[in-house]
């Protein structure tokens, strides 16, 4: 691992060596074991499950000797758990946005903060950590597959980095140096050195329109306080994978050898009574023979072959594939919607369905408020960021006990609640001005009727004279 002091001896030297110790850099992070760790998770998330794609089913002869089983049933069945599991918790946290306590913020951090917001979380519950970008009012996420950070030994802050892409191995390896007074682009063609692909530039230019060249000229730039971009770690800095892994493959596993044994189950086998002289191809016609004419003949006097078959183990297979699914769920402390999908759950049960997701949530919004200081560090923004979860709840119940409550609470309180419970929450306000102006227009008794000749009946219940005066 090469940090923030390792690149500043390096930095002083010429481009080339600089180049050449970059392009070191980027090899030693790919070979690393955070890598390849990343790589896998990576994979789980897009259903690649690793463990199960790579198990080859093996038959043994007499000597012992492992042969690879290419006869055989041998389905490769692959669980979405950990892709479901991540996107659960990153959802419930994330998915109606940030909420920003000053005007003006989210609209300088960018119309698709939110969204960045999201892709970043997913990364580092993946990966175990992202990266977030700030440049202009614009967040871009790097993967930790596509970049290598420099962090400083003295306080283990993010200093420096490279973000490298190539899109195949017989093509140019591009490279953008990031720095905290600018940032480079890197070139490396094949068989080639590292060269320059574009010149070190400020994070912020300023651009002067020009007449007589009809275009945009860059006249001045300018760097960010601190260093623009900001690591987003996952829970306890590690992958959601680890740890974790291990009961995802054997439920794979299981799951992809149950459906082995029912498709092998549905082979008949036979047993030939009285015919010890058929050898090895005799019995391979014989079996043949059965699957194309479904008859044959045995020749030796006195044999006959009676059809057997196999019944797969169940009731077994079942309950020990339920039991590693709700230990994932554990594992994972994640919600599983079954347990609340009747419709008849309570607002109690829905509420302790939902704690062991909140509790792992907590955690998690801390990393999320951490990343979110550091943007708004780097933008010069002042702000405290608050999340408003999707909890899945009894409506009906819910309405009720606000209705019962409701002579007890403000009414402009007991109408947004209901307003919110039902999906209208935004259109509290209105319905509340609304609900004012009639109670305003009823206690003031403005409502003048005219009753034909020349006077007003008022509908406070008293006449009104013309001269002022009243009976």
């Amino acid at each position: 691992m090469y940090t923030y002091q390792d690149f500043l001896v390096e930095r002083e030297k010429r481009d080339e060596e600089l180049y050449s110790w970059i392009r070191q850099a980027i090899n030693d992070h790919v070979s690393s074991k955070e890598y390849k760790q990343a790589e896998v998770a990576e994979e789980y998330y897009k259903r690649h499950n690793v463990t199960i794609m790579e198990f080859q089913k093996l038959l043994y002869t007499v000597t012992g000797k492992a042969i690879p089983d290419n006869y055989s049933a041998n389905f490769k069945l692959r669980s979405n758990f950990f892709n479901y599991f991540v996107t659960q918790m990153n959802q419930f946290l994330l998915s109606n946005g940030v909420t920003w306590g000053n005007e003006g913020t989210a609209e300088k951090l960018g119309d698709d903060f939110d969204r960045q917001l999201m892709t970043a979380g997913r990364y580092a519950l993946t990966h175990k950590v992202s990266f977030g970008f700030y440049n202009n009012g614009h967040l871009d996420v790097f993967k930790f597959l596509e970049f290598v950070p420099f962090y400083d030994e003295d306080n283990g802050a993010l200093r420096a980095g490279v973000r490298f892409w190539q899109i195949d191995p017989t093509k140019p390896l591009r490279a953008t140096l990031y720095e905290e007074d600018g940032y480079t682009s890197i070139i490396w063609r094949p068989g080639q050195n590292g060269e320059t692909y574009a010149e070190k530039r400020a994070y912020k230019i300023n651009l002067r329109y020009t007449e007589a060249d009809e275009q945009d000229v860059i006249y001045d730039g300018e760097n960010y306080p601190s260093f623009p971009i900001v690591p987003f770690f996952g829970l306890n800095k590690q992958s959601e994978l680890e740890g974790r892994r291990e009961n995802i493959d054997c439920y794979d596993l299981i799951r992809s050898g149950f459906a082995n044994n029912v498709d092998e189950a549905s082979y008949i086998y036979w047993a030939i009574q009285n015919a010890g002289g058929m050898k090895d191809m005799d019995l391979a016609k014989f079996v043949e023979r059965m699957k194309t004419v479904h008859a044959s003949l045995v020749s030796d006097e006195g044999a006959r072959a009676e059809p057997h078959s196999i019944e797969a183990p169940y009731a077994s297979r079942v309950a020990l594939l339920e039991n590693l699914k709700t230990e994932l769920y554990e594992n994972f402390m994640a919600l599983d919607v079954k347990n609340i999908a009747s419709g008849a759950a309570t607002a109690t049960q829905i509420r302790a369905s939902f704690e062991p997701l909140n509790m792992k949530t907590s955690d998690y919004e801390y990393c999320v408020i951490d990343f979110i200081k550091g943007i708004l560090n780097v933008a010069g923004i002042e702000d405290d960021p608050t999340f408003t979860r999707s909890v899945i709840v009894n409506t009906t119940e819910d309405i009720n006990n606000v209705l019962a409550s409701a002579e007890y609470l403000p009414e402009d309180y007991v109408t947004r609640k209901l307003l919110t419970l039902l999906g209208d929450g935004d259109q509290a306000d209105e319905l509340i001005e609304e609900k004012d102006a009639e109670a305003a227009q009823r206690f003031n008794g403005r409502d003048e009727v005219d009753d034909g000749d020349g006077q007003s009946a008022s509908n406070d219940g008293s006449d009104s004279i013309g001269d002022g005066e009243t009976a």
